[in-house]
């Protein structure tokens, strides 16, 4: 992202705390906010994230720990919030739903208590496509009815509904964005995905490529789709990061709460991933067609205007093959991914 991007926009006032900032799309946001001025608190417990990606201002800090949140809250006396820190994973979700309401929902409620307790009232949330649940119309805008049907969709739409009530009762004031398919890397190639276990399209794909794994399964290809897999939208991690910035500033600037869509607004098909990734790596990846998973749709596609009218957002790396061309320039440079610490 070029330093114009972000040029003419008023930097947040005072230090903003990033929870999860030692992972894939925190990282870059915490990077994106130090390159416009603002200083930066990294909040992460690392348990899924890393320390080579935390950089500046890292405190290893679990938002389960309550006093520790207070005491870092009364340290930096953060201007505002942006909260990356959950858990992610559907299927998990759907194995153990008690952990997710736990990490994501627990744990966000004792955030949003201690920026009570400190007077910190702005947040910027990181929510998820995962809250509409199954697509009723096509593409997915704001107003679609929001009926998840996993354990992760659920625990993200309750945060949601948290942060409605505290600003209702407490003053919070909240932008909730709701991404869509995250991929890609930072332009310098030192930030990208980096999972464990690895269930993103992208990167798997990619490891393929560089000989990590042997092919790429195919979950279904009779789809009513053009090739018959599944089409989702695609949102280059630098384009979310600008976003981020874009949600803090306006709501210092006292504008309303507000929940949008991230994304494109085009999708792109699970074969057409794998011969784009085919062109930009000038590899040879195996791919094999297994029978559907349970709860894939057809289309995961964005909708909607909010981003556009009310953050001035455009997505400026819309395009299939630059995101590739990022994540494939981050992979080769990081092949293993990082060093893993256990969290404490």
């Amino acid at each position: 992202m070029s330093d114009r991007t972000t040029a003419t926009l008023p930097v947040p006032e005072g230090p903003v705390l990033i929870a999860g900032g030692a992972g894939y799309i925190g990282s870059v946001t915490a990077r994106l906010f130090r390159r416009c001025g603002v200083s930066t608190v990294v909040l992460d417990n690392l348990s899924t994230g890393y320390a080579e990606l935390a950089r500046e201002g890292f405190e290893r800090v679990d938002l389960k720990d309550r006093p520790a949140l207070d005491a870092l809250f009364a340290a930096h006396r953060p201007a505002g919030v942006v909260h990356f820190a959950a858990k992610c994973y559907v299927g998990d979700s759907v194995k153990d739903p008690a952990t997710y309401y736990r990490e994501n929902v627990h744990y966000t409620w004792n955030l949003l208590q201690a920026m009570r307790t400190a007077g910190c009232r702005d947040i910027v949330f990181s929510s998820s496509c995962a809250t509409y649940g199954e697509p009723v119309r096509l593409p997915l805008d704001e107003d679609h009815p929001q009926v998840p049907i996993s354990p992760y969709g659920r625990t993200k739409l309750h945060m949601e509904h948290m942060m409605e009530d505290y600003s209702r009762a407490y003053g919070l004031r909240f932008a909730a964005l709701r991404y869509f398919n995250a991929a890609g890397a930072s332009k310098q190639g030192d930030l990208g995905e980096c999972h464990d276990p690895e269930t993103h399209l992208i990167p798997l794909v990619l490891q393929v490529a560089l000989g990590l794994r042997q092919e790429i399964l195919i979950f279904g290809d009779d789809y009513d789709t053009p090739d018959g897999t599944c089409i989702r939208d695609y949102i280059h991690v630098e384009d979310l990061a600008e976003a981020h910035l874009r949600a803090l500033v306006r709501l210092q600037q006292g504008a309303g709460n507000l929940a949008c869509n991230l994304g494109t607004g085009s999708g792109f098909s699970v074969l057409e991933v794998v011969e784009c990734a085919r062109r930009v790596t000038g590899r040879e990846i195996r791919a094999r067609v297994v029978e559907r998973r349970p709860g894939d749709p057809a289309h995961l596609v964005s909708g909607g205007t909010r981003a556009k009218d009310r953050l001035g957002w455009v997505p400026k790396h819309a395009g299939l093959e630059e995101i590739i061309q990022d994540a494939w320039s981050f992979m080769q440079h990081h092949p293993q991914g990082f060093r893993k610490q256990t969290a404490s």
